[in-house]
């Protein structure tokens, strides 16, 4: 075939016409002309090129076919994902407390060279069919947008541009154009406004993604009509869409957190890390506690669709080709039941604190129940109040934010300290009396004002004993107390202050805690170098060696609620810092799309473990349990003896100023407990800051009625 084919190029009238012009003449004697070999030559480089092209043209057709046909379609069909419903978070029980309402929507995929024209066209089409409220937060720009939108007034406004303005790149040519418009041209009318919203929800699209046009109230004759003029309307298109719905106690709700809404998107601080994943901007995520902590597993794998665009670029065909799966769902450790007592136990105490005026000037009140061995999160909740107001607001996540003076709660640490140090050993027995040192005021126990009384260990939790801390105190510094005695400089200091800290931080004060949420607070430790700087930039001794005595009995550093419950739970379990969590487990979906099997379990994290010997921790455990049931008049947490299981505790006090009045004298009233001590299986703290007093012991009302709904709900036969 292919001979035959170069036969009839050869033997072309054209041809011969030029070979016969080339013949030589019949003058024997003139030289024989080259022509015809020079135009052999030409024809057989043709006849090469004609063979290449042929066989190139045969490899793409047969050989890579496939591979070209596939390229040619790759400019016309593009695949574009749409994000799925989140997956939804349950109680401990399987309570749904987070769930997704599904919605019938109206979407708008953005095409490759859609214009503001195409879009105006399209927005005016869709207002006749369907149903759009105006926004009534569409801005100036928005409605200059709009306006500008339409070609005749767009060559309007360039006609106002100066010839500089003429002059300058697009953006900031458009720029100058927008600031052209007047007010007069963009007092739009109603319908105005409705198509406005329709073109501003389309115009926030990027190219090839998908918003939503109208997602809430969208009816079925809607869906229909947008469906049967879709050939009218490039790249509209129905769908659904998924509201959050969260159904929890107002505490809850604070902890579960929040999502963005589509036109809020990726939050701008970590937008990237987000668009690296693969986000879009316009994709609702997390933006607060567990709903961010927790994004990577409730966000969903995305929906395809392959979207055919014509040659315009605009998009006339959309076919989902991938379903895309609902996010994981979260079970928390918490019981909403028990939440909710935890929650209206503590409002209610608290409200009666504020209505006889003890607590006028607290900012709060706070309590956190956990699993000493396992560190889940039984119950977390606190509220927040103004002075001079008697109303009260919910705040939860004060538990990990928000830091106070603990009082003598942290003594546990101190003795620590001490057998750290060896500046003490085991259940040693020291003097109880004021203490009085060179330049600080009188520090004495509420049980002993001017005596001299021996206690040991055990004891000195039980009446908790200040001035038995100060002496460990001042042995880890290498003293022994006499009265009027000095105290080294803050220089000096710094190694003991290191070590008291270093054991109140095996009990989890004065670090974060690992609590699986964002923002924990660390509560504040003021080093010796911020004592110093900020003394030498007042001019003034606020912070003197005094305060590392004060230190030791919890009258200096703060620390949050959460941070106490640590702490209880660390004594109680025997001296493991487990780390709190509050999500369980990890579910997949069932065919239904709510609980489905278990993933991943959320195991017990050990962060530490106290370094002392058990006898000492077995000192500990025992000086927690005689402040419950001890039989000394000054036995500080005997109220709580009466409750329905066996408890241990440690209260504490701490001298403090109300905020903003530095004249009037508060305290913060709190308690740590644990219950049933011989086998712990939930450890408290209640936090009551800046209380005119104590009398009442809210703290231990509080505490024990936390205790016993405990013990009604989970332990009662």
């Amino acid at each position: 075939m292919m001979k035959d084919f170069m036969k009839k190029i050869v033997n072309t009238s054209w041809i011969e016409k030029i070979r016969k012009g080339a013949q030589e003449p019949k003058n024997k004697t003139f030289r024989r002309s080259h022509v015809p070999f020079r135009l052999n030559f030409l024809f057989f480089i043709i006849f090469t090129l004609f063979v290449a092209l042929i066989a190139r043209l045969g490899y793409l057709q047969i050989v890579n076919g496939e591979e070209m046909e596939a390229r040619v379609k790759s400019t016309s069909t593009i695949t574009v994902q749409e994000s799925t419903p989140r997956g939804m978070i349950y109680d401990s029980t399987g309570k749904a407390l987070v769930t997704n309402k599904a919605n019938q929507a109206i979407t708008y995929t953005r095409g490759t060279q859609v214009t503001a024209k195409d879009l105006l066209e399209i927005a005016t089409k869709l207002n006749s069919l369907i149903d759009v409220p105006a926004d009534e937060n569409l801005t100036d720009r928005d409605k200059k947008d709009f306006w500008l939108a339409d070609p005749e007034h767009l060559k309007e406004v360039t006609k106002r541009l100066s010839a500089k303005e003429k002059q300058l790149g697009n953006s900031e040519q458009y720029s100058a154009m927008v600031n052209k418009v007047t007010d007069d041209e963009i007092n739009l009318n109603e319908e105005q406004l409705k198509i406005a919203t329709i073109f501003k929800r389309m115009n926030s699209a990027y190219e090839l993604n998908t918003v939503y046009i109208k997602n809430s109230g969208v009816t079925d004759q809607e869906l229909a009509v947008v469906a049967e003029r879709a050939s009218e309307l490039p790249g509209v298109s129905t769908g659904t869409d998924w509201t959050r719905e969260y159904n929890a106690a107002d505490s809850l709700k604070s902890i579960l957190g929040s999502v963005t809404t589509e036109k809020q998107g990726l939050p701008a601080d970590d937008a990237e890390k987000y668009l690296a994943k693969g986000y879009s901007r316009n994709d609702r995520v997390g933006q607060s506690y567990l709903e961010k902590q927790y994004e990577d597993v409730l966000q969903g794998t995305k929906t395809q669709y392959e979207v055919s665009l014509d040659n315009e670029g605009n998009v006339s065909n959309q076919k989902e080709i991938f379903s895309g799966e609902k996010g994981s769902n979260l079970m928390l450790s918490m019981n909403a039941e028990f939440q909710s007592k935890v929650e209206e136990i503590l409002k209610r105490n608290y409200q009666t604190l504020i209505n006889n005026g003890k607590a006028q000037y607290s900012p709060g009140a706070y309590a956190v129940a956990m699993n000493p061995q396992t560190g889940e999160v039984l119950a977390m909740t606190g509220f927040s109040h103004e002075q001079g107001s008697k109303e009260i607001t919910e705040n939860a996540l004060g538990t990990i934010t928000s830091a106070f003076a603990p009082g003598s709660v942290v003594k546990a640490g101190t003795l620590t300290a001490g057998w750290a140090s060896n500046a003490i050993s085991g259940n040693q027995v020291l003097i109880d009396e004021p203490i009085r040192l060179q330049g600080a005021s009188e520090k004495s126990s509420v049980f002993n004002r001017n005596g001299q009384v021996a206690l040991d260990a055990v004891k000195a939790l039980e009446l908790s004993s200040n001035t038995y801390m100060i002496k460990v105190a001042l042995k880890m510094l290498g003293l022994d107390y006499t009265p009027g005695m000095g105290l080294p400089s803050l220089d000096e200091e710094a190694k003991a202050y290191q070590q008291l800290r270093d054991s109140f931080k095996e009990f989890g004060l004065g670090t974060t805690t690992g609590i699986d949420l964002p923002n924990e607070s660390p509560g504040i430790s003021r080093s010796v170098e911020y004592m110093k700087k900020f003394n030498a930039d007042n001019g003034k001794e606020w912070y003197t060696p005094g305060n590392f005595t004060d230190l030791a009995f919890g009258q200096f550093d703060t620390y949050t609620p959460i941070q106490l419950a640590q702490y209880a739970s660390t004594v109680a379990n025997g001296g493991k810092r487990v780390q709190p969590h509050l999500v369980k487990a990890i579910y997949g979906n069932d065919e239904n799309g709510n609980l489905g099997e278990v993933k991943k379990e959320i195991g017990t994290t050990v962060e530490n473990t106290v370094n002392i010997s058990a006898e000492n921790m077995a000192i500990l455990r025992e000086g927690f349990h005689q402040v419950v049931h001890g039989t000394d008049p000054y036995t500080t947490a005997k109220p709580l003896a009466s409750a329905k299981m066996d408890l241990s505790a440690k209260t504490g006090t701490a001298e403090t100023v109300a905020e903003g009045h530095p004249d009037i004298t508060t305290v913060n009233s709190n308690i740590v407990a644990y219950g049933p001590t011989d086998n712990p299986e939930i450890a408290i703290s209640v936090v009551l800051p800046n209380l005119l007093d104590e009398q009442d012991h809210m703290n231990l009302t509080i505490a024990k009625e936390i205790m016993d709904a405990y013990y009604d709900m989970f332990m009662a036969k």
